[in-house]
């Protein structure tokens, strides 16, 4: 036996000793957070591989069918990655038709989106909200167009279904379940502005929202809670409706601030480019006007490129943008079944995760983010994406995608009831594991269990 075939062996041998004591340590961890008081009707998914092999170091209902919160974005991110390219950039085309004459255009602009959702981000250099409009001032004043004798058509051949199926009402109206379009503003979010009362129980005036909102009326049923108690109010405003029932407390103080969700995105867009374009002198004897259909004989004034898709994907999973989810899934359904739709989008992202041997049934999914309560996955899917993620060319920006928790690269996801994290750790002699821990139904306090969790995960680290 030569020295190099005895070596060998006793790597093989070390590595088997090494994922048999792991093996031992996570199952000892597992079953004790399983008797913690929080998980008496709870059920604990934890799926763990070696990295590189995908040799199964430890499963405990890996094939089960956890709701997997916004760990749910690892399947979105890399099938984007993949599918559309790291490079991938939104395209807005801004053109007119009609004649320019002495600094009027008699005719029509028509912006069309193709659901870029960063623009006026404030997440990306050059991308605020000014920098959109004052392309558009440039390159009108470049054109010779002082004034717009016409119409401003935004253009969205996007369905008209902005929130996916499966979102719950108490979501939709805040900030974490913003639709969305062709034509997207802000992240679809905006502030508004409260005053409560100085003393619990103390009604709470509605100030203004920033930026101002296109066609909302709020009605305030908010009243003032105990000192300290936090932000505990939700804006319930429905696709499609334009009243909007703001509901529970908010802290006593002088100014308080929450964060919404734009009902019509298309429309929002339209209005601040409008006023922006105004305030810097361009004149517009029109309407703006939402619709899907161009003219056929227009010339074209400015094409507005997103950030390449690593970076889109960098927020996405960072910050957990649930927007940027459903960006993603309907860009790919336009790209690879001709229709920006959620159903296309859910239909290839499934299609290709089947394609690199996930059990279809393993992924039953609503949406691109996590968000619905309605999405199971099991953890072993997830770690199937994490593990292919090692083998492409983009995996260095998915990794430096995900977020830090606990000293651990990891995606975290909580919804009601459901809290998760899906990602990589070395242990201490450099070994790299891919793991998924799904805990479902939990009792309590999700900052408690987070730690029970952390302590499990701790295993990975030795």
């Amino acid at each position: 036996m030569t020295k190099t075939i005895l070596a060998s062996i006793l790597i093989l041998l070390a590595l088997s000793v090494n994922s048999q004591a792991l093996k031992e340590r996570l199952n000892a961890a597992a079953k004790n957070l399983q008797q913690d008081a929080q998980m008496q009707h709870a059920i604990l998914g934890l799926y763990v591989t070696d990295a590189t092999t995908g040799e199964v170091i430890f499963d405990m209902n890996g094939q089960t069918g956890l709701a997997p919160a916004s760990t749910q974005k690892l399947f979105t991110s890399s099938a984007a990655l993949e599918l559309l390219g790291k490079g991938y950039r939104y395209a807005t085309t801004i053109s007119y038709d009609g004649k320019i004459n002495a600094g009027k255009l008699t005719g029509n602009v028509f912006i069309t989106g193709s659901g870029d959702p960063t623009i006026a981000s404030w997440r990306y250099a050059g991308r605020t909200e000014n920098d959109f409009t004052d392309s558009l001032v440039y390159y009108f004043k470049k054109a010779g167009i002082k004034t717009i004798d016409g119409n401003i058509h935004g253009v969205d051949k996007w369905e008209t279904q902005t929130i996916p199926g499966g979102w719950i009402w108490d979501d939709i109206g805040n900030y974490y379940g913003a639709g969305i379009s062709a034509l997207n503003w802000k992240e679809n979010q905006y502030d508004l502005i409260l005053k409560p009362g100085k003393a619990e129980g103390e009604p709470v005036e509605i100030v203004r929202t920033v930026p101002a909102l296109y066609n909302v009326q709020f009605i305030s049923e908010l009243k003032t809670g105990p000192a300290g108690s936090g932000d505990n109010a939700y804006i319930y405003l429905a696709p499609g409706s334009h009243i909007a029932v703001v509901r529970g407390t908010v802290p006593p103080g002088n100014s308080f601030k929450i964060s919404g969700s734009v009902v019509d995105p298309g429309g929002q867009f339209l209005s601040m480019v409008t006023t922006r374009l105004k305030e810097n002198n361009i004149q517009i004897t029109g309407s703006s006007l939402l619709n899907n259909k161009s003219s056929a004989n227009t010339q074209p004034l400015l094409t507005y490129y997103s950030p390449g898709m690593d970076s889109i994907v960098y927020w996405f999973l960072q910050k957990s943008i649930n927007l940027y989810g459903e960006a993603l899934l309907k860009t790919i359904g336009l790209e690879k079944n001709g229709n920006a739709s959620n159903d296309k989008g859910l239909n290839a992202v499934k299609a290709f995760w089947q394609d690199k041997g996930i059990d279809r049934s393993s992924l039953h999914i609503m949406d691109g983010s996590g968000l619905s309560p309605q999405n199971r996955v099991t953890p072993a899917s997830e770690v199937s994406v994490l593990r292919y993620a090692k083998t492409r060319p983009w995996y260095d920006a998915f990794y430096a995608a995900l977020p830090v928790f606990n000293k651990m690269k990891m995606k975290s996801g909580t919804i009601g009831g459901s809290k998760a994290f899906a990602g990589y750790q070395k242990d201490k002699a450099g070994r790299e594991y891919s793991f998924s821990f799904i805990i479902n139904n939990y009792d309590g306090s999700s900052a408690t269990l987070v730690q029970k969790m952390y302590k499990v995960l701790d295993e990975l680290k030795e």
